[in-house]
């Protein structure tokens, strides 16, 4: 009886034991897969995958939308300063690096010299007048008024020059345009008058005066003489800073040859230097947010000017030659740039437009508060990280 209960107790306890097993192994299971499900690095390479796919589709989106470069300059008007006659200077009124305003005098050159061949001119002049009749001394007199009227226009003339071509890239308002149009109008119109003032004192002494051969030299002359004489005065031709000053009282000034170098204060703007795909959708009067190197922490507001519509990419042949064909190593193009003309627009950036400065530019051309409010972020991380420039 024994031998049976002991049978009949022992298949019971095997397959109790069996089932305990077999719920372990599969508790075992259970634990396994609960740990591969969380798994921390799985989850950190799924995290890094997304977080990469977002930061594509924003870098590519960016480029179309916020353009964003850190390839800008300051840009501006630089001027080589030269004498118009030779001489010794004088008298220096202007300091390196000082800011001068328009019509500044800048320096001085000895008069006595120029001043001579004026009263030689007007003497030989006079002396021909005495021959011709009284009338003569009217005539020296217009003729003089005539020559200083014709040396303000020239003056005035060239400055216009250099100021409306601004007007053409939009950089300077209509209003200012206007101004230099009125002024060379006003020029214009005084030597009108001085040519009609001196017709008339020649129309006063008869016919035979002012075709006389010797007359229309000795006023030529004098023409000459004044206008020299009034080139001692060298003047700055806007407001701006002097720069690279290195004479001194003493100095022989030879006539076309630089003295000192001129940078314009008031006509400044930033050259930004945009890859080609980003141009698509950059449009003039588009917002713009500037960081200047000169002036870290800070953002500045400016407008878009014009986009520029070729480069120089190397590749003109010369006559006689084969032309040179550049290849691009790799499997990306090298991407080419073209300049984007920003105007700065807030009175913030007074005395920080330094001619090529250092700029950072993001460019806003959509209503897309995301991707504007991304670009403003990433403007104004930039500015702070210029600390470290």
């Amino acid at each position: 009886m024994s031998g049976e209960l002991k049978n009949k107790e022992t298949p019971e306890l095997t397959a109790t034991h069996v089932d305990d097993v077999a719920k372990e192994e599969g508790g075992e299971k259970t634990d396994a897969s609960g740990e591969a499900d969380a798994n921390p690095i799985r989850k950190l390479t799924l995290k890094f995958l997304v977080i990469t796919f977002v930061f594509l589709i924003w870098f590519v989106l960016s480029d179309r939308y916020t353009p964003f470069t850190s390839e800008a300059r300051m840009r501006g008007y630089v001027v080589p300063i030269a004498s118009e006659v030779s001489g010794s200077i004088v008298e220096i009124l202007a300091e390196d690096n000082q800011i001068v305003s328009a019509n500044g005098v800048l320096l001085k050159l000895n008069r006595k010299q120029f001043q001579i061949e004026v009263d030689k001119a007007q003497a030989e002049l006079e002396d021909i007048g005495q021959s011709l009749g009284a009338g003569m001394a009217s005539v020296t007199a217009a003729e003089t008024q005539l020559a200083n009227a014709y040396t303000e226009q020239s003056y005035v003339k060239r400055q216009s020059i250099r100021i409306l071509k601004l007007e053409k890239k939009g950089v300077i308002s209509v209003i200012e345009a206007d101004k230099i149009r009125t002024s060379v109008d006003k020029t214009d119109i005084n030597v009108a008058n001085a040519k009609a003032k001196l017709e008339e004192e020649k129309a006063l002494i008869g016919v035979e005066g002012p075709g006389n051969p010797k007359l229309r030299k000795a006023l030529s002359s004098l023409q000459e003489a004044q206008r020299n004489l009034n080139n001692t005065t060298i003047r700055a031709p806007s407001r701006g800073v002097v720069t690279n000053f290195s004479i001194d009282v003493g100095h022989y000034a030879v006539a076309g040859q630089p003295l000192m170098t001129f940078v314009s204060t008031k006509e400044a703007w930033v050259e930004a230097y945009m890859r080609e795909n980003m141009l698509g959708n950059i449009k003039a009067g588009n917002e713009v947010e500037l960081v200047l190197d000169v002036a870290p922490g800070r953002v500045f507001k400016g407008r878009v000017v014009s986009t520029g519509y070729g480069v120089d990419w190397g590749q003109d042949s010369t006559p006689g030659k084969l032309p040179t064909i550049s290849t691009s190593r790799g499997w990306l193009r090298d991407p080419q740039r073209f300049p984007v003309l920003i105007q700065l627009t807030d009175n913030e950036s007074a005395g920080l437009k330094r001619v090529g400065g250092q700029v950072d530019v993001v460019i806003y051309t959509s209503d897309n508060w995301i991707m504007n409010g991304i670009a403003s972020v990433l403007i104004r991380l930039t500015s702070w990280i210029s600390f470290l420039h």
